[in-house]
């Protein structure tokens, strides 16, 4: 089991956060480690960066239009 912590933040802060969020249910731990991966890798390929960034708005976009799969019916797909 890993390690755990509370952190404490700024009401803006987690707002900003949840914009960041790519479905409901996306823990903020996930969503820290996307912005972490995000900005590590800014640096060395600015390229990839950006491309990361767009799949994520993609993402937003086809989520909020409705256009995803649940985890219920990707298992049902995938005969799990």
């Amino acid at each position: 089991m890993m390690e755990s912590t509370t952190m404490k933040v700024y009401g803006n802060t987690k707002h900003q956060l949840d914009k960041f969020r790519e479905y409901k249910n996306e823990s903020y731990d996930e969503v820290i480690k996307k912005l972490i991966y995000i900005a590590k890798n800014a640096r060395k390929q600015p390229e990839l960066s950006r491309d990361a960034v767009e799949s994520i708005e993609k993402a937003r976009k086809r989520i909020k239009s409705g256009k995803f799969v649940t985890e219920e019916e990707a298992e049902k797909r995938l005969g799990f």
